[in-house]
């Protein structure tokens, strides 16, 4: 209320009254405006007081309708934000794995991707129980390449009440989507027949044991398999001799016999002696095998040659320069003063038992199917690209033993290596697989020294070789893309050229000679992961290659519940819907990839598995990573449940083959309002759309429907006007229905 007191001393006795006074003061020129908080009653008594008080500035009415209106503000605040924040459930998913522990996995993007945006899940307890009574947890933002890509659990989430049937996900920023939880796998595959044999594997082999596999399975079974020598022989299990010399403080210099270790390389010997006298010259003396360096020293008898000067002197001097070649260690300016060194051997630091050659490596490819003319549909499996790998070969393998050891007794295979062109290399990377098991167990690359007499010294040795996955023609280092290295010391170096290496053109070579072969499948480990194109981005904008269509897309996903169904019907092993799906969406970026090269320039439907899923320890409650070699208890396991998925490919392979039934699909308006009408298409099976919207006949050069965007499914098209839509779908095999037609209206504004 507004009160005129006559000057200050009325208000002092307001103040002295108690009454509520706001800091407001107001000289005027009858008096001093003042402003109290007061009752009707209260204000009565100060006028009966003899005061003056005057009109209301606020009261009830006026409280009443700020928050009436501070109310409305924030109905249409959160309705804003919802709109901003629109929730698109990726996938919601419970499933079991290995000792019958079940698991959640959620998928959520949210249009507000800032990181400020947390999405929250709660689950019920099943059908018709309460939202929440069965859980809730907080999702983790999952970003790649610094670009947001979605929400989930960084870990499937153990599930210790029933199983839900709804999932309601909601955002900070106002947004909430509810979604049915389905199960993730868990498919019945046929049991096998009781005659059905497997199990051929019972221990890690090295290249030279799963050559000898292969000949004698072909050997054994001449009709219906083939024995195919790959072209481009590899470098071999082979180096040069090497020996390291050197100050008392550091390495100096080493030398690189001319010769594999194996063809005399190792015989070599060098020493370094001082010649005992005064003022004596640097000299090299050769006899046969064995290098003499004699050291210069000064006038008191000490030895004053560089490093530099040892390396000139072995070089220049014919009979040792035959022998060997001289280098300065790592960029060594070669100034220091070397030390005196005995008879030392040259060697070529390689361990393998006699029983693995030296030589040029003739890898093979084992083909099998009664039919060998290419009129069948081929199949490439191919493993240990990777030579740390060691599961990989005997998953290969043990797929081939199945193949022909079943094949005289139980029909399914019968019907496989029939009506399928199959091509099994167990081993892609020979070389560094032998290197691995006797040598250097972290071996990635396989042994081909690219490097610059800079870091070419024995003590790099571990570190030479290319990464064959990273050596093919479609998304490169060279061209920008992420991934991939050009250091010839790195674990995922390109190779000095795309398809430098041997290894790398003999799968180009197989899949260019059998244009029959449509599907592939490349095996690696570890970390339980089922992926396929595209496999390679550029990290500047997260430019990613060429996404595949969406009747692909579909493909991809339809054939993973059947394959990782197969994976899982042998000890239980699940792969996580987290780690299923395109390589660049659920791994990272491997720049020059074979798959990529498969797909991209041949069109070859490809797959990629990543064997040794983490395992779940319940009583800890924590996943435990089982590393490229597991005990072989372990690997055996891998082995056959992978090999399992193996053949679950060969069969989707085959039902391909045999598809001569076209689609049927069907328009679906999603949504209308004023203005506008929102639809899209259903297909009966993995299947492209062609439409047109002019009224004209779609062809497969017209529109075609894409995804709403990475793992969300299928765009909704958006017209303003009364339309004719005319489509067809075109399935995987290339069957396609007939144009059908739809006249949609849309409201009137």
């Amino acid at each position: 209320m507004r009160i005129v007191a006559a000057d200050r001393a009325e208000v002092d006795r307001l103040v002295d009254l108690g009454v509520d006074l706001a800091e407001y003061n107001k000289q005027l020129d009858n008096g001093i405006e003042v402003h109290a908080v007061l009752s009707p009653a209260e204000s009565d008594a100060l006028r009966a007081m003899g005061f003056n008080v005057q009109d209301k500035i606020l009261d009830q009415t006026d409280y009443a309708e700020n928050i009436a209106e501070r109310n409305e503000a924030i109905q249409v605040a959160q309705a804003a934000a919802a709109a901003q924040d629109t929730l698109t459930v990726l996938r919601a998913e419970w499933f079991t794995s290995l000792d019958g522990n079940r698991f959640l996995s959620f998928e959520v993007k949210s249009s507000a991707v800032d990181a400020a945006t947390v999405i929250t899940a709660s689950w019920d307890t099943g059908v018709n129980t309460a939202p929440g009574s069965g859980g809730t947890a907080t999702l983790s933002r999952f970003t790649d390449a610094g670009q947001y890509m979605y929400h989930r659990f960084t870990n499937p989430l153990p599930l210790t009440a029933a199983t839900p049937d709804r999932v309601v996900f909601t955002s900070n920023k106002g947004g909430t989507v509810k979604a049915s939880v389905t199960q993730w796998l868990g498919k019945k595959n046929p049991e096998p027949s009781e005659s059905y044999v497997s199990d051929f594997v019972d221990h890690y082999m090295d290249p030279t044991e799963i050559m000898a596999r292969l000949t004698a399975l072909h050997q054994e079974f001449p009709k219906i398999t083939q024995l195919i020598d790959l072209p481009n022989k590899t470098n071999g299990y082979r180096r040069k001799a090497q020996a390291q010399f050197g100050t008392v403080a550091q390495s100096t210099f080493y030398v690189t016999s001319k010769a594999w270790g194996h063809e005399g390389g190792n015989d070599i010997t060098m020493s370094l002696v001082n010649q005992g006298g005064n003022n004596l010259p640097l000299d090299v003396l050769v006899s046969g095998k064995n290098v003499v360096v004699s050291l210069a020293t000064n006038g008191s008898g000490a030895v004053t040659s560089t490093a530099a000067q040892v390396v000139n002197a072995i070089n220049n001097k014919p009979e040792a320069a035959a022998l060997l070649k001289a280098d300065l260690y790592r960029g060594n300016a070669g100034t220091g003063v070397v030390a005196t060194a005995g008879s030392t051997k040259l060697t070529d630091y390689l361990k393998a038992p006699a029983s693995v050659s030296r030589d040029p490596f003739q890898n093979k490819v084992l083909r099998i199917g009664r039919a060998k003319d290419g009129t069948r549909t081929g199949v490439f499996i191919y493993c240990q690209e990777h030579a740390r790998e060691w599961v990989t070969p005997i998953t290969c393998l043990e797929t081939a033993e199945r193949l022909l050891r079943n094949y005289a007794q139980d029909t399914k295979t019968q019907n496989l290596v029939n009506g399928l062109d199959i091509f099994i290399m167990p081993v892609v990377n020979p070389d560094g697989a032998h290197y691995s098991m006797y040598d250097y167990n972290s071996q990635r690359r396989n042994m081909t020294n690219h490097c610059a007499a800079s870091a070419s010294d024995p003590g790099n040795r571990n570190g030479w070789g290319v990464d064959l996955n990273r050596n093919f023609t479609v998304g490169t280092v060279f061209d920008g893309y992420n991934g991939a290295s050009t250091s010839c010391t790195s674990d995922t170096f390109a190779g000095p050229a795309m398809l430098s290496e041997p290894e790398a053109k003999n799968e180009v070579w197989l899949v260019n000679e059998f244009p029959n072969i449509k599907f592939a499948m490349n095996t690696h480990s570890y970390g339980g992961y089922f992926m396929w194109p595209p496999g390679a981005y550029k990290t500047a904008g997260r430019e990613v290659l060429p996404r595949v269509d969406l009747g692909t897309e579909n493909y991809f996903w339809d054939a993973s519940s059947k394959i990782l169904s197969a994976v899982q019907s042998w000890r239980g092993t699940a792969i996580w819907p987290g780690r299923t799906g395109p390589v660049t969406d659920v791994l990272y970026s491997a720049a020059g990839n074979s798959a990529d090269e498969h797909w991209y320039k041949r069109g070859i439907i490809g797959w990629d598995f990543e064997v040794g899923a983490d395992i779940y320890n319940k009583a800890t409650g924590r996943y435990t990573a089982v590393g490229f070699q597991p005990a072989f208890a372990e690997g055996h396991e891998e082995a056959m449940e992978f090999s399992s998925g193996q053949i679950a490919i060969l069969d989707v392979a085959k039902k391909f083959g045999a598809d001569k039934s076209a689609p049927t699909s069907e328009l679906l308006v999603k949504a209308k309002d004023a203005g506008l009408t929102k639809f899209t298409f259903k297909v009966n099976e993995a299947a492209n759309i062609y439409y047109t919207l002019d009224g004209s006949t779609p062809t497969t050069s017209s529109l075609k429907l894409a995804s709403a965007g990475y793992r969300e499914g299928a765009e909704q098209i958006t017209i303003h006007a009364k339309t004719t839509v005319k489509w067809f779908a075109v399935d995987i095999a290339g069957n396609a229905e007939a144009v059908q037609v739809r006249e949609l209206n849309v409201p009137k504004s």
